[in-house]
């Protein structure tokens, strides 16, 4: 099995980036996340310790607690061999979270973005080295997702999907290698049922259980579109589906229920309620 690369970088420390330092620390890394400020990096400290006391509990060999580090300066990063861009999927912050990376790590570091929809090569245009830049889609929750999308740029250098490919076989992943496309391979057609799933509730089709059953069932889906929908974040799919809609048209227009939704701040079980009710 190839090794897992020895030091780790995460910009970001929410949902998705303390998934990505947990996968990474099990492999054996070390791991530095960097958060925007104090009160944000104790939230990601006690995020990451929670899935690896999960892992734990499963029987799973965990590291010390030296592996993981956690602050608010990018300078962390000048030691990794890999470092993950993984803030909220807006542009103009993962650009901004970009050039902040590419500023402190090593000149043969790979520098990824954990985006499920926004271009690779537009988001490599405002850097120096866009050969070592390429797209690694993580999926939520991290901890039980199989699957990693890698996303190749133009640019991207044969070299750097080798390395990435590498190391997603190290944490225990599959990856796929996909070009740069809108929405990908993944986001597009999870999107696409989704977006579909929503229509037929909107139009009393069938309820939500119902619904999400027939595609378990029928399907072998292991979660239906519309669970599958609070588990993402109503609010990220929304951002994701105007991004395609921008790209490849009309298709993929959100539905007014799922706007009327993250409207009302149901955005799914982050915040408690969204196609479902959801309790700790």
């Amino acid at each position: 099995m190839s090794a897992a690369p020895s030091v780790v970088g995460v910009l970001g420390g929410g949902r998705m980036g303390a998934g990505i330092a947990h996968a990474f620390l099990l492999a054996g890394s070390r791991v530095h996340v960097v958060e925007r400020d104090v009160a944000t990096a104790d939230a990601a400290v006690a995020r990451v310790r929670a899935d690896l006391d999960r892992s734990a509990a499963r029987g799973r060999r965990v590291p010390d607690a030296d592996a993981l580090t956690v602050g608010v300066d990018p300078a962390a990063f000048a030691d990794a061999a890999l470092v993950v861009e993984a803030v909220p999927e807006d542009r103009a912050r993962k650009e901004e979270a970009l050039t902040r990376i590419e500023a402190v790590a090593a000149d043969d570091a790979v520098v990824a973005s954990n985006t499920s929809s926004i271009s690779i090569d537009a988001l490599a245009a405002g850097l120096r080295s866009p050969e070592r830049f390429l797209g690694l889609h993580f999926f939520n929750p991290v901890p039980a997702s199989a699957l990693v999308e890698i996303v190749r740029g133009t640019r991207t250098a044969g070299a750097t999907v080798a390395r990435a490919t590498r190391w997603v076989e190290a944490i225990g992943k599959t990856a796929v290698v996909v070009r740069d496309a809108p929405g990908f391979a993944s986001s597009r057609l999870g999107v696409a049922l989704g977006l579909e799933a929503i229509r037929m509730l909107e139009e009393g089709v069938a309820s939500a259980e119902d619904i999400d059953r027939a595609v378990e069932l029928g399907y072998r889906h292991p979660v239906g579109p519309l669970r599958t929908t609070d588990l993402v974040g109503l609010d990220v799919r929304l951002g994701i589906a105007e991004e395609l809609e921008r790209s490849l048209g009309p298709r993929f227009a959100p539905p007014a229920l799922l706007r009327r939704l993250v409207d009302e701040g149901r955005l799914g079980r982050k915040t408690g309620r969204g196609f479902y009710e959801w309790s700790e």
